[in-house]
């Protein structure tokens, strides 16, 4: 129903709004139904990908055919219990993203460079 009336405005979302959702705090074992019953009574959904591998686990992107559907779902499921753990409902930001994975990046070349030129490694105070 809000969905509707948002449309109908013609309501200017803002610009981090999109239609994939980055979701974290989900049990480790969720399956893909239970997150389709989840995410499913908000809009049509076109993906989801759960996070699987000892670094992703408990995360999940969720990608929907529409843009409002998107934002109703975050409005809603954000902080929304699910086995005693509370949803983290945030839009996915690919500048946000590569940039944690630029920096791992420019760390581990730091780091073989030192290791090729012998200098030792400095630690952080």
């Amino acid at each position: 129903m809000a969905t509707i009336s948002l449309r109908k405005a013609n309501t200017r979302l803002p610009p981090e709004v999109n239609r994939v959702l980055y979701v974290r705090n989900l049990p480790f074992n969720i399956s893909s139904e239970e997150m389709y019953d989840i995410f499913g009574k908000y809009g049509a959904i076109r993906q989801i990908r759960i996070g699987t591998n000892r670094d992703t686990r408990g995360t999940a992107f969720v990608v929907y055919e529409d843009i409002y559907d998107a934002k109703t779902a975050v409005d809603h499921l954000s902080g929304f219990n699910v086995a005693n753990r509370y949803l983290i409902v945030l839009y996915y930001q690919q500048a946000k993203m590569s940039k944690k994975f630029d920096a791992k990046k420019k760390e581990d070349e730091i780091q073989r460079m030192q290791e090729k030129y012998g200098i030792p490694a400095t630690k952080d105070k």
